[in-house]
């Protein structure tokens, strides 16, 4: 089962480098992320996310492949891609894999203007480790399905990162 914690940061920039950051850690396996989402609340109000894997490329891309596989056998490549990238870039913008995006917009309504919410969806961790590596960053936690112990202790590592003062 998967944990899903969403920690709002001041700035998109600082979102970005604690997802880079569980990244690294995802590749040194002391955290494995099905998703790693990234709200914005935009000067006009709106909500923009910017995923970890843009599912509309993705579709086109792969639409492509097979379209053309599909136009080399009835001997038409350049149409078999054509419509291959358009059907799987269709599919791909209707596809939408890990979290929610409308849970994460209504969410990402209570945040201030510039702030950023970093959403995970985490497999499993190594949650001593992974705290080590995230908590001077900061942050404040919108919300977690974490156990309240294991949610408390995300808490007060990111609150010690914040009440220090800046050398």
């Amino acid at each position: 089962m998967s944990d899903l914690v969403a920690i709002v940061y001041p700035s998109e920039a600082k979102a970005e480098e604690v997802r880079q950051r569980l990244l690294r850690l995802q590749k040194e396996y002391l955290i494995t992320i099905s998703d790693a989402v990234i709200a914005v609340k935009t000067d006009s109000g709106g909500i923009k996310l910017n995923q970890l894997v843009n599912a509309t490329a993705m579709g086109a891309m792969t639409g492509s492949f097979w379209g053309l596989l599909i136009g080399v056998i009835f001997l038409n490549p350049i149409l078999g891609v054509a419509l291959g990238a358009a059907s799987g870039a269709l599919g791909g913008a209707l596809s939408d894999f890990g979290i929610d995006d409308a849970f994460m917009k209504e969410l990402s309504a209570s945040l201030h203007t510039g702030n950023a919410a970093l959403f995970v969806l985490i497999k499993n961790m190594t949650a001593d480790k992974v705290l080590k590596e995230i908590k001077d960053a900061g942050g404040t936690v919108l919300k977690t399905s974490l156990d309240d112990t294991k949610e408390q202790a995300l808490r007060d590592a990111l609150a010690s990162a914040t009440e220090r003062p800046a050398a």
